[in-house]
């Protein structure tokens, strides 16, 4: 259940120099890769019978970044180094408003102050500098909300607030700052946009309601991840490459598509469509072609997704007929993350390789 306004990259593997008994009696230096690790980060959110704590877990193990007694949420996650990072939004026990943040090794930073409702959806690290984007109230309950980025706990772009807008996934590349949502035009239809630097692309016509979840660059192109509403008002999950659409489903059933990421020559899009019964399928499309995760007996939904080498990741969640149940997707085989005792989501994914 991702919700409407509160509704992921890898390092480079080490090579190491070993020594090896040569038949002369000396030693001769022979490179050799040093074995690698793969650490699986998600972030994610579980219901603790009273609120939503906002939690990551490393390979299956959860790690709580909040302590229960107020509604949160860990969105996206991304590890630089040593350093975990998790974005997302933890409600204070004062105002009563959601207060955007990030998390570094469990410590957080605020990046609202409360008093207005906000919200930080992807985040990405550059060196020291920590870029995010999200969404603010732009005034009290019931004004628009605006579509925001941050570095470093800085703001550095914001839509005027005169119209409702949210910023979701985010990345960097050049020293530019990229960040992808909607924003609704004068005829109150949410368009899909891309800003870059603040700089806003449209990528729907506002005929229809738009929205883009997901930023991914590879190179000098820009993919996102969203969908569209039809004529039929049937939303169908759709990429672009640098503003040219594909639509990923025919429209007949309701779809979405949340994650985006490229490897070499190859587009991956994770989502959901509904089946003929009404259930949404967890999928992933891979250069346009879907493959199910889910059997389609409960909802499920991919909501973020990760490629290292030629394994696929996807976080998202599965329905046991009674609980939703964290879980992630390789190549198509599921692990859970949660019992199934109480709701649990997985938003965003990250492969540390190492």
């Amino acid at each position: 259940m991702r919700m409407t306004q509160l509704s992921l990259i890898l390092s480079i593997p080490v090579l190491g120099l070993m020594l090896g008994c040569s038949s002369g009696g000396g030693y001769s230096s022979t490179p050799l890769p040093v074995p690698t690790v793969t650490d699986v980060y998600v972030a994610g959110y579980e219901f603790n019978e009273t609120k939503y704590v906002a939690k990551f877990w490393k390979n299956g193990v959860a790690t709580s970044l909040t302590d229960g007694t107020q509604t949160a949420s860990g969105l996206s996650v991304v590890v630089s180094g040593s350093d975990v990072y998790v974005s997302g939004y933890e409600y204070n026990g004062t105002t009563g408003q959601a207060v955007a943040k990030v998390w570094k090794n469990g410590v957080a930073t605020s990046l609202s102050d409360g008093t207005k409702s906000a919200a930080a959806y992807g985040v990405t690290v550059v060196g020291n500098d920590v870029y995010v984007g999200g969404y603010e109230r732009s005034g009290a309950s019931g004004t628009p909300y605006k579509a925001k980025g941050w570095k470093n706990g800085t703001t550095t772009f914001s839509t005027d607030g005169t119209k409702d807008a949210s910023g979701y996934g985010a990345t960097v590349a050049t020293g530019s700052h990229y960040v992808t949502g909607y924003e609704y035009n004068g005829t109150s239809v949410a368009v899909a946009k891309v800003w870059k630097d603040g700089v806003p692309t449209s990528l729907t016509d506002g005929t229809t309601h738009g929205y883009g979840y997901t930023v991914f660059l590879s190179g000098n192109d820009v993919h996102v991840a969203g969908q569209q509403m039809n004529s039929s008002s049937i939303y169908v999950a759709k990429s672009w490459k640098n503003g040219v659409v594909t639509a990923l489903t025919d429209g007949t059933k309701y779809a979405y598509a949340w994650g985006v990421a490229v490897s070499g020559n190859d587009v991956y899009v994770s989502g959901a469509e509904n089946n003929t019964a009404g259930k949404r399928v967890a999928k992933v499309w891979k250069n346009g072609v879907a493959t199910s995760l889910s059997d389609g007996s409960n909802n499920a939904n991919g909501y973020s997704l990760a490629v290292s080498g030629s394994d696929v990741y996807i976080a998202g969640y599965e329905s046991n007929g009674t609980k939703d149940v964290a879980k992630v997707w390789k190549n198509g085989v599921a692990t859970t993350l949660t019992n199934g005792a109480n709701d649990a989501y997985a938003e965003g994914i990250f492969i540390h390789v190492h």
